[in-house]
């Protein structure tokens, strides 16, 4: 069994890369420790998107930008918890980082799976930047076990937090099926407005697929991963014209780690995830990802209004 140390040492990877994925994953060890020993309640604070935030939301979203702080390869770095970037070191950095320090905290009060996610571009700041050009990216998942995602050089790995407090490799060149068997179904609300959306449910159905929904990004897309099939789809609605979830900090890492193990991650128009300019730190997307022929079934169901 190879550590992650070990497994990005003899990858090709540039070392201040793999020195940036190091911290980051450093991060998600303190946020792993505070999960299960904090308090859950709310906070009394609001986020940017206007979203009551928990107390632990504040507590991982302080670890994360502490740590990222330190590192002098950091140019500058986003947190979905924050209105704006915060630069570090600007231009004398090499990489900037994007995340989600704690993605799906509303399923804390009933224990469920939460998780981090993360985006590394080179350069400084994100805006006018795409998917396409991150270089690497990953999740962690905060479960029975804590395990990780990471996704690079064209490639997915598993890796899972053991006793010493190591993560050790679990599964290599993670590679999904093009026809999904399981499926997340995101914002049953736009069913009574979008009558192509109740046909997506209907398809699979019809299908025989099996639902496999935690209510949270990173369990949910990890669940495809490990199972190496599925699709997720989160369109939009009223609500949300553009969609709910964000762009930066959920979706274009999601779609890089999805593409990495062979499956497609589009919009609800059809248009690639990573092809997506960032205009805004905030901006928010549909999406639908998963298995390769799934997704386009989907896109192609919901563009027959």
């Amino acid at each position: 069994m190879s550590s992650l140390n070990k497994f990005l040492y003899k990858s090709t990877l540039p070392s201040s890369l793999q020195r940036v994925i190091l911290e980051i994953m450093r991060a998600s060890k303190y946020t792993a420790h505070a999960i299960t020993t904090e308090e859950t309640g709310k906070s009394g604070e609001t986020n940017v998107q206007g979203e009551e935030q928990l107390a632990l939301d504040m507590r991982c979203d302080e670890i994360f930008c502490n740590i990222l702080s330190e590192s002098e390869l950091i140019a500058s770095f986003a947190s979905e918890e924050q209105e704006n970037e915060v630069e570090i070191n600007g231009e004398n950095g090499k990489y900037s980082v994007a995340f989600d320090p704690l993605d799906g905290s509303s399923l804390l009060d009933v224990n469920g799976c939460v998780g981090s996610i993360f985006g590394i571009w080179e350069g400084n700041g994100f805006i006018g930047k795409k998917g396409k050009d991150l270089v690497a990216s990953g999740y962690i998942q905060y479960g029975p076990r804590t395990t990780a995602m990471i996704s690079f050089d064209g490639k997915t790995h598993e890796f899972t937090l053991c006793e010493v407090g190591e993560y050790q490799l679990t599964k290599q060149n993670i590679s999904i099926d093009s026809i999904a068997k399981i499926f997340a179904i995101g914002n049953l609300r736009a069913l009574p407005e979008r009558p192509e959306y109740k046909k997506v449910l209907d398809y699979f159905l019809e299908n025989k697929n099996t639902l496999r929904y935690a209510g949270g990004m990173v369990p949910d897309i990890n669940t495809i991963l490990c199972k190496e099939n599925g699709i997720f789809t989160y369109p939009s609605h009223s609500e949300y014209p553009n969609g709910k979830l964000r762009l930066l900090y959920e979706c274009a890492p999601m779609a890089q780690i999805m593409m990495n193990a062979g499956g497609n991650a589009t919009d609800e128009e059809g248009e690639n995830i990573e092809d997506i300019e960032i205009v805004q730190l905030h901006q928010r997307t549909s999406i639908i990802l998963g298995s390769s022929s799934s997704v386009d079934d989907v896109v192609d169901i919901l563009q027959k209004k």
